[in-house]
């Protein structure tokens, strides 16, 4: 049993697929045929399916995203240049989306044309992003750099109202100010002098949340076209590969990995897979029981969490209490944003 079986509208089985639904749940499939009917339905389904557990996939997901930090400062200190750490990292998480989608649904490696402009945005958006966020992780405390990240949905709801037409509300607005001066407090510079603090560090935070707010909206665009997130981020990472090719050294690799054979070798395929690979997959079959503005405050929220426990436990980076009411007013700041509006009940 498909979607397509039940006779439901293209557009609707169009986005069921493009959020990976490839079969309606047993509920679904009783159910659905009486509503198209017209019938008034009182369905139920059994727990232990799994809903549940599938809150903590996004929460998982942001504490390996906020790992990233340790991963990036140790590669950079044993001499792998950022174009070259970027291959790596990309080369190791196609493999990873290659098997996963092998594994998942063969028809997804099948295109149409009027995706690649798509894929091509996403390429350039996903290699900003992270050029930025390395240089930031590698300049200032990694739970900053992580509260900047964390403001991507900022640039999201001001680029949505002009290429996507949705409207700027006043909570978007509260919620953008709010979020701000969380950063400005984060960022520690009412406490510091401003030469202490990396300038190129910040604007490499925001740069990041640009990028990720540019990848969002493309990738929102396509999958409104019937596009699947795995084949977004698969064929992505095959034009970023093909991209980073030639600027790789390759000589940086073979001195890492000869230091201590075993042990870096499986450094970098944790790096690519804990930091970037596995994270995406969780947040994406989340999506498939959560809703998206649950699951954007689960990771917004644990990310800079996460990187601010990595950052005091490995390089320790104590924050100031300023610091701390900071970051907890941009998570308070995104909740606000990410959360969906309460239903109104309709009485008869």
């Amino acid at each position: 049993m498909s979607f397509f079986d039940l006779d439901l509208p293209e557009e609707i089985v169009a986005c069921a697929l493009a959020q990976g639904w490839q079969q309606p749940t047993a509920v679904q499939t009783l159910v659905i045929p009486k509503a198209l009917e017209g019938h008034d339905i009182l369905g139920g389904a059994p727990t232990g399916t799994g809903k549940s557990a599938a809150f903590l996939l996004p929460a998982l997901a942001g504490m390996m995203f906020g790992s990233s930090g340790i991963f990036v400062r140790t590669l950079t200190e044993n001499g792998i240049d950022p174009t070259t750490l970027l291959f790596l990292r990309f080369s190791i998480a196609a493999l990873v989306m290659f098997v996963c989608v092998l594994l998942t649904d063969k028809s997804l490696f099948k295109i149409k044309k009027e995706y690649l402009p798509y894929f091509i945005i996403a390429a350039i958006s996903i290699v900003g992003l992270n050029l930025c966020y390395n240089e930031a992780m590698n300049s200032i405390h990694l739970s900053l750099a992580a509260v900047l990240l964390g403001t991507s949905p900022i640039f999201v709801i001001i680029g949505a109202y002009f290429t996507l037409g949705e409207k700027i509300t006043v909570k978007k607005v509260g919620s953008m100010l709010l979020a701000i001066v969380g950063c400005i407090l984060a960022s520690g510079f009412l406490e510091s002098s401003i030469g202490s603090i990396s300038l190129i560090g910040v604007l490499g935070g925001v740069g990041a949340a640009i990028f990720c707010a540019v990848y969002t909206l493309d990738s929102t665009k396509v999958i409104n076209k019937g596009c699947h997130t795995y084949s977004i981020l698969f064929y992505s990472l095959i034009l970023i590969v093909m991209i980073l090719l030639p600027f790789t050294d390759f000589g940086q690799i073979n001195h890492y990995v000869s230091i201590n054979p075993v042990s870096n070798v499986l450094f970098l395929i944790l790096h690519s897979f804990i930091s970037f690979a596995l994270p995406y997959i969780c947040l994406t079959t989340a999506l498939n029981y959560v809703e998206s503005g649950v699951a954007s405050i689960l990771l917004s929220g644990c990310e800079p969490i996460a990187a601010l426990i990595f950052g005091i436990v490995c390089y320790f980076e104590i924050p100031t209490f300023l610091m701390l009411c900071g970051l907890v007013i941009v998570i308070v700041a995104l909740v606000i944003l990410c959360k969906p509006p309460k239903k109104e009940e309709v009485k008869v």
